[in-house]
């Protein structure tokens, strides 16, 4: 009898599997690691959850339909051109079968998100990284030079928070002859959207979740916006019932509590700043961030940096009980700290033990 590693896809064998942010058991923890809302839905995204909730006998609506179409609605776009997915990661795990996989060339920039390269091993292709240069500017003419049939492109970037301008987006657009995936999971926290691109261009497709600036991670619902082309495809091999009964409604009660919502981003946008300036005060690099974290360089009391006082730092905090992000295993980022943005409250407590941190290091 074969092993189940002889049954299985040998390529499945191969891939490295996405490894999320640390999520704590137990009271006490300020999480800044996984850049969720700090704060509570509204009473009407909660109302409307109980609600749906005496229906669980029954199935949700099989391709979120409703949900589409309030969607399309809030963003002056028709429901052909929605698909609704388990989080975000649904829409682009849809893309990567569809778009990418054997045989096909996949792209990212990097550092970018780290589940593009395992959705496309997944799907049996492996994928090509383009690095950004330290100022992180989009490297427009080598990913037009690059002929991708699949090109995934986080934008406002992670881990840095920078937006990148629409011209260049427009140029890339223009000028790309395969599929541009330009996963928006901070738009709301950003000056502008890419979504105007839809109009002109058949070839980009929007992705948005409800985990970020709705506060709805727990949930796990996401969106895709493209030509109704593109989005008959993603229906093709979309799973039945993908969406389930509660997510929906959270989300459609979600969008129409925009009085609540666009205060609350408000606000995370001025803690946003108001953190930066400290740990510019502090003689920190900070990028600009668009996004509801920043991407900011450690700097111990010495005046030291690099990859030791970013990890001293970082186990300080999380000995302290509260988590940033660390990505370790990059030149650019070594030296760095991705700190979501919470409360103000959690950040001056964020802020204070930095600040022993330098007195102690």
């Amino acid at each position: 009898m074969r092993t189940i590693n002889e049954l299985v896809q040998q390529h499945i064998l191969k891939l490295d599997p996405y490894t999320p942010g640390q999520q704590p058991s137990g009271e006490g923890w300020i999480k800044l690691n996984t850049n969720e809302f700090p704060y509570a839905p509204p009473e009407a995204v909660m109302e409307a959850i109980k609600t749906e909730a005496k229906m669980l006998a029954r199935y949700p609506n099989p391709t979120s339909q409703p949900l589409r179409e309030v969607v399309a609605e809030f963003h002056g776009l028709h429901s052909d051109q929605v698909i609704i997915g388990n989080g975000s990661d649904d829409i682009l795990n849809l893309l990567a079968r569809a778009f990418g996989g054997d045989g096909r060339d996949t792209f990212e920039t990097f550092p970018s998100y780290s589940l593009y390269p395992v959705l496309t091993a997944i799907a049996g292709g492996s994928i090509h990284s383009i690095s950004f240069n330290e100022d992180f500017s989009l490297p427009v003419e080598e990913l037009l030079d690059s002929k991708a049939d699949l090109l995934f492109l986080t934008c406002p970037n992670a881990p840095t928070g920078i937006r990148f301008p629409m011209d260049e987006l427009q140029a890339l657009a223009r000028g790309f002859d395969g599929l541009l995936v330009l996963d928006e999971a901070y738009a709301e926290f950003a000056e502008e959207s890419a979504i105007p691109l839809l109009d002109d261009f058949q070839n980009v497709v929007i992705t948005r979740t409800f985990s970020k600036a709705y506060g709805l991670a727990g949930l796990r619902v996401g969106y895709g916006l493209a030509s109704a082309e593109v989005i008959g495809v993603l229906d093709r091999i979309r799973d039945s019932y993908n969406v389930n009964r509660l997510s929906q409604a959270g989300a459609m009660a979600a969008i129409g509590a925009q009085d609540y919502y666009q205060p609350a981003i408000g606000k995370i946008k001025s803690t946003r700043e108001s953190v930066r300036a400290a740990l510019e005060g502090m003689g920190w690099r900070v990028y600009p961030s668009e996004a509801n974290f920043l991407f900011a360089e450690v700097l111990n009391g010495a005046g030291e940096k690099g990859a030791g006082a970013a990890s001293s730092l970082f186990k300080h905090l999380e000995e302290r009980k509260i988590l940033v992000r660390y990505f370790s295993k990059h030149p650019l980022t070594e030296a760095f700290l991705r700190i979501s943005i919470g409360t103000p409250s959690e950040m001056e407590r964020f802020i204070e033990e930095v600040r022993q941190w330098q007195k102690s290091a």
